[in-house]
């Protein structure tokens, strides 16, 4: 019969080969994870791409259905990154509009489906406000809005008290009609 000691070793051998195993399986699963992110990634920055180019083919023909409360864009179509921009007038009217909306809900945050209502466009539509979600992811990329939570945009700390809000809380541009 074995003694104590060789049966107990022997368990703890096992053990160890067995934390060896897994550890290995556990490597091989953080490699697996990381290529099916940056799958993961790639696909959703098509999708925001296809969802924003969709969005755009569509405007010009409910621009053509009757005029527009909004001065026309133009031709630029880029958001430049916020440290180049001199302020929101370097923006298009439709981001200038998502930046009010932003100011005006403060630190609860915007989202996507609200952005699309801004923006005039169907909230009920998932493209739609798939659409404004990757406006406002932009705007995050180029340092105009911060996600604080999932879904939830509001302005940077430094920009809350400048030149989107007024002192009294309103968005510039706007008249409150609460007395």
């Amino acid at each position: 019969m074995p003694s104590m000691r060789a049966v107990l070793e022997s368990r703890r051998k096992a053990a160890a080969v067995r934390v060896e195993e897994l550890e290995a399986e556990l490597e091989r699963v953080r490699v697996d994870l990381a290529d099916a992110e940056e799958v993961l990634r790639r696909r959703a920055i098509g999708l925001e791409q296809y969802l924003e180019a969709l969005a755009e083919e569509e405007q010009p023909a409910e621009m053509a259905v009757g005029p527009s409360r909004r001065k026309s864009a133009g031709p630029r179509r880029a958001v430049p990154h916020r440290q180049n921009a001199a302020g929101l007038e370097d923006l298009s009217v439709d981001y200038q509009a998502v930046m009010e909306a932003a100011a005006e809900v403060g630190e609860d945050g915007l989202g996507a489906r609200r952005a699309a209502v801004v923006l005039g466009w169907d909230s009920a539509s998932a493209s739609r406000v798939e659409g404004a979600r990757a406006r406002l992811k932009r705007l995050v990329e180029r340092g105009w809005l911060v996600e604080v939570k999932p879904g939830r945009f509001t302005l940077p700390t430094g920009q809350r008290t400048d030149e989107t809000v007024r002192p009294g809380g309103g968005s510039s541009g706007r008249s409150s009609t609460s007395g």
